[in-house]
C-alpha cells in the first residue's frame, strides 16, 4: 500500500485504508478567524500579535493583500504573525491589482473595506473565484454610496473600487452569509451614522466577536447587528483556535472507522460553527467536548470522538447552516451510515470552490454508494460499515473534496486515488501527514 505521505508534490496520491484512527491531533488554526485577525489588525492602531495563524493559501492571499495596502506584517516562527496597524486611515492605494487567488473571504471582505477608502483599487482572483457571485456584496455597498464596477454589472471579479465616503444603512440580507455580513460591517466602520444588518438566520459571528475585542461599537440582538463608525480600534493579542472545519474530517474519520478513539485538542466550538458536532450526534456518533474554555473571545474545547454505528437522518437548511462548509464530509458520514440521509437547503454550495453537490454525488457514485442529486441537496443511501472499491477521485481543485476523499479511503479495501490532492494546502497544509500519524494499519 502506498503511504499517503508520499507523492503529494505531483498532486495525485493513493490514500490508504485504516483499521481505525487513534491518538491525539491538533488541527491548524481557524481559517475564518485568521483572515479577520489580519484585516482588523491592519486597521487597528498599534501591534496585533496573532498566535496560531493558519498559513494556508487562502489566508496568505489576505496577508499579501494587506501588505499591498501598505501594512507591515511579519511572519514569525510557529504560525505567529505580527501586524503593525496604523489605523483605518493608514491604508494606502495599492500599486498593483490585488489578487485574491481562490479566496472568496479575501475578495468579499476587502470589497467592503476598500469601498470606504479614499483611493482606487482593483480586486481579482483565479478562474474559479472569478465565477463566484459578488453581486450580493456589491448591491448593498452601492446603497451605502460605494462606487464599484465589474464584470456582469458587478456580479463577478475583477472589481474596480473607487473609494468614497459611505453612509450607514439598514439592510436585511437575502441569505445568512458571514462574508456578506462582514463586508458590510467593515464598510460600516467608516460610514456616517449606524449600519444595521439583519439576517434571516444567524451566520458565523467571528467578525462581530473580533471587532468587539479591538474596541468597535458593535451591538448584537438575535440576528441583528448594529455598528457605528469608529477610527479608534486598538491592536491586541489574538490566539486562533483550531479550525472546527478541519477537525470535522477527523471527527467523521473516527466515527466511521471501527476501533477508533481520537482526541482533537484546542478546537474552536463557536456555536455558529458546531453544526457538524450536532449532526454527528444526531446520527448516533460518540462526540464529547472536554476542557471547555474561552480564548480571545471564542469558545474552545478538546473533542473526544469514538467509533460509532451511524444512522441516516434528514438534514434541512437550518441544521446545515452552522455546518455549511462541512457538507462534503457530512456526505461521507452519510455514506457509511445505516439507512438514508437526505440533505436539503444547500443550494449555495453550487457556487463554492466547486459545485459541491454535483462533485460529492460524483465521488460517492464512483465508490459504489447510491445517491440522488437534487437542486438544493442530495439523498444518500448509506452502506454501513462495508468497505468500498478502489477508485480514482477527482478533487476538482476543491480542498474539502480532497480531504473528504481521504476519509472515505479509510473505509476502502485498497485505498482511493485522489487526483488533485495538493489543493488541501488551501486550508490544511500537512493534512495527509497528520492523518497518517493516527492511522492504524
Amino acid at each position: 500500500m502506498i503511504n499517503a505521505k508520499k507523492d503529494i508534490s505531483g498532486g495525485s496520491i493513493i490514500s490508504p485504508p485504516a483499521k481505525g484512527i487513534r491518538g491525539t491531533v491538533t488541527v491548524p488554526g481557524d481559517k475564518s478567524i485568521s483572515h479577520r485577525s489580519l484585516i482588523i489588525g491592519s486597521i487597528a492602531s498599534g501591534v496585533t500579535e496573532v498566535d496560531g495563524f493558519l498559513e494556508g493559501e487562502d489566508n496568505l492571499s489576505t496577508l499579501n493583500a494587506m501588505r499591498l495596502l501598505g501594512v507591515k506584517i511579519e511572519r514569525k516562527e510557529k504560525n505567529r504573525v505580527v501586524v503593525n496597524g496604523g489605523g483605518v486611515e493608514a491604508l494606502r492605494e495599492p500599486s498593483d491589482v490585488i489578487d485574491c487567488l481562490n479566496s472568496g473571504t479575501t475578495a468579499r471582505l476587502l470589497t467592503g473595506l476598500l469601498s470606504a477608502q479614499p483611493f482606487f483599487s482593483v480586486l481579482t482572483g483565479d478562474s474559479s473565484l472569478r465565477k463566484r457571485p459578488m453581486k450580493r456584496v456589491v448591491e448593498p455597498l452601492s446603497r451605502m454610496g460605494a462606487l464599484i464596477s465589474g464584470r456582469r454589472e458587478g456580479s463577478c471579479l475583477p472589481l474596480a473600487i473607487t473609494g468614497r465616503r459611505l453612509r450607514g444603512i439598514s439592510y436585511r440580507t437575502p441569505m445568512a452569509s458571514a462574508q456578506l455580513k462582514s463586508a458590510l460591517l467593515l464598510a460600516g466602520l467608516c460610514a456616517e451614522g449606524e449600519t444595521i444588518i439583519e439576517e434571516p438566520e444567524k451566520s458565523r459571528d467571528h467578525t462581530e466577536r473580533m471587532l468587539r475585542i479591538f474596541g468597535a461599537d458593535v451591538g448584537i440582538h438575535e440576528n441583528s447587528i448594529k455598528i457605528r463608525s469608529t477610527k479608534k480600534l486598538k491592536g491586541c493579542g489574538i490566539v486562533v483556535p483550531g479550525d472546527i472545519s478541519s477537525a470535522a474530517f477527523f471527527i467523521v474519520g473516527a466515527a466511521i472507522t471501527p476501533e477508533s478513539e481520537l482526541l482533537i485538542k484546542n478546537a474552536g466550538i463557536n456555536p455558529t460553527r458546531t453544526g457538524i458536532l450536532k449532526i454527528i450526534e444526531l446520527m448516533g456518533g460518540s462526540v464529547k467536548m472536554l476542557n471547555v474554555r474561552e480564548v480571545s473571545g471564542e469558545p474552545v474545547a478538546d473533542i473526544l470522538v469514538k467509533s460509532s454505528k451511524l444512522k441516516g437522518i434528514d438534514i434541512d437548511g437550518q441544521k446545515l447552516l452552522p455546518a455549511i462548509d462541512e457538507f462534503p464530509i457530512i456526505c461521507i458520514a452519510a455514506a457509511f451510515s445505516d439507512g438514508t440521509t437526505t440533505i436539503s437547503g444547500a443550494g449555495e454550495l453550487r457556487v463554492k470552490e466547486s459545485d459541491r453537490i454535483a462533485v460529492m454525488a460524483e465521488l460517492l457514485t464512483s465508490i459504489g454508494v447510491e445517491v440522488k442529486e437534487n437542486e438544493d441537496g442530495i439523498i444518500i443511501k448509506g452502506i454501513g460499515c462495508h468497505q468500498v472499491k478502489k477508485s480514482v477521485i477527482r478533487s476538482h481543485g476543491d480542498h474539502r473534496i480532497a480531504m473528504s476523499a481521504a476519509i472515505a479511503a479509510l473505509m476502502s479495501r485498497e485505498g482511493l486515488e485522489i487526483d488533485g490532492a495538493k489543493c488541501v494546502d488551501v486550508s490544511f497544509p500537512g493534512f495527509f501527514n497528520v492523518l497518517e500519524s493516527v492511522r492504524a494499519s
